[in-house]
């Protein structure tokens, strides 16, 4: 039995725990409630992850890159062009997700009551600084931990020989708490099915209708990232034609569409990255590092959209502060958490811990994450292709007679 459940895709347990928890709570009704616990378990353990593994993933994350000194400056605008992108993803959804109306009349109640303390512009970068980093790790505060962490990151690069031993402790600590995470969300189908159970008993199945609207909101905020963001820097930054650039795409795009596995795109991105002109030296070194860091789409879009459509349905208004929040949250914890397993799901705890909005909401997107997934891959790895074009022209690894070729038939399967 236990074999027959391990060969069962992730996504369809997740889905299955959705389907069952709403049939539950339609037949069940208010009795169904009663299965709250079980989502309540789950959310608690993700809480318990977040500080530590937040932490952790980010000095690594820094750690690692200031190894490489032999590509430093590659390496740094690489991971600028990253950062930039994913400014401009997690703003883009901001805008789209502030003007769609995904909640529509539904409004949940929520047992967490968030202080509503405005504070200015200044003080919102004030309080990005732990005073005590201990008490940050303890209260959770994540863009506390995240600048205390970056700042260890640096230092231990500055000591350097020195400071290897605590280097190599983080990094195992790293390991421990992305096992305990794979671990953890392994509860993700117990826990969407009493969340939903818990829902659908408590308000109905007026509930789901607005996961239609959140679906589109995501796929119109990628589409607009893709061709304007992407579009114009090739148009702009790399002077190359984005048609042509878009055209060798393609084979990349559909494949990271239907696997939604952007490691699982490698060798075909890697191909038309090639068939773009881009040298086999920095294809080899920028699609794998835009395969763990490069999130536009899991860490950009995805975070933004679904905190104000988390929000909605509970009723909780947004502030600028709030806004500014997800977006800085989203960004850095898109670069900041690395190969941490399910980082769409790490990200959007770390994304709403940060605004005070519940976590409880997660159920709902848990259960349509792979539809998501199919958009949030094709947009990063489009984002992978095209930081191999414009960072590659820029540092000479840019072939351009070979991207003006015709010759862009890539074979869709890994050789």
């Amino acid at each position: 039995m236990l074999q027959v459940l391990n060969r069962i895709p992730f996504w369809q347990k997740v889905l299955a725990g959705f389907a069952l928890g709403a049939i539950a709570g339609v037949l069940f009704g208010e009795q169904a409630t009663a299965l709250k616990p079980l989502g309540d378990l789950f959310i608690g353990a993700i809480k318990m992850l977040v500080a530590p593994l937040v932490f952790c993933a980010i000095v690594v994350s820094i750690t690692s890159l200031g190894s490489q000194t032999n590509l430093k400056r590659l390496s740094f605008k690489t991971l600028g062009m990253f950062m930039l992108t994913g400014t401009a993803a997690s703003f883009i959804g901001l805008t789209i997700g502030s003007v769609i109306d995904m909640g529509g009349t539904l409004e949940l109640a929520t047992s967490e009551v968030r202080e509503r303390d405005i504070p200015g512009f200044a003080q919102v970068l004030l309080n990005m600084i732990p005073v005590n980093p201990f008490a940050s790790l303890a209260e959770g505060k994540v863009l506390q931990i995240i600048v205390f962490a970056a700042l260890i990151g640096i230092a231990i690069n500055a000591v350097g020989e020195k400071a290897e031993p605590l280097k190599k402790t983080i990094e195992a600590g790293a390991e421990v708490m992305f096992q305990l995470t794979r671990m953890v969300l392994k509860l993700t189908p117990i826990g969407v099915f009493g969340l939903m159970a818990w829902v659908i008993g408590k308000y109905g199945l007026t509930t789901l209708l607005p996961l239609g609207k959140f679906i589109i909101a995501i796929y119109i905020a990628a589409l607009i990232h893709i061709i304007f963001v992407y579009g114009g820097l090739i148009k702009f930054v790399a002077k190359v034609s984005p048609l042509k650039f878009f055209r060798k795409a393609i084979p990349a795009q559909l494949v990271a569409f239907t696997t939604a596995s952007s490691f699982g795109t490698l060798p075909v991105s890697t191909k038309c990255s090639e068939s773009m002109g881009v040298s086999k030296r920095y294809s080899a070194f920028v699609l794998p590092l835009g395969a763990t860091m490069n999130m536009d789409g899991c860490g950009g879009i995805y975070p933004a959209i679904a905190a104000i459509f988390i929000a909605q349905i509970y009723g909780i208004p947004l502030d600028m502060s709030d806004y500014m929040l997800i977006a800085i949250t989203a960004t850095v914890a898109s670069v900041g958490t690395a190969g941490v397993p399910g980082s769409a799901m790490v990200m959007l705890t770390v994304t709403l811990g940060a605004v005070g909005l519940p976590l409880e909401g997660i159920a709902f997107i848990a259960a349509i994450d792979r539809v998501i997934d199919m958009i949030r891959t094709a947009t990063n790895v489009t984002g992978d292709m095209m930081t191999a074009v414009v960072v590659g022209k820029s540092e000479g690894q840019f072939d351009q007679e070979q991207f003006d070729s015709d010759e862009n038939r890539v074979e869709h399967q890994a050789a």
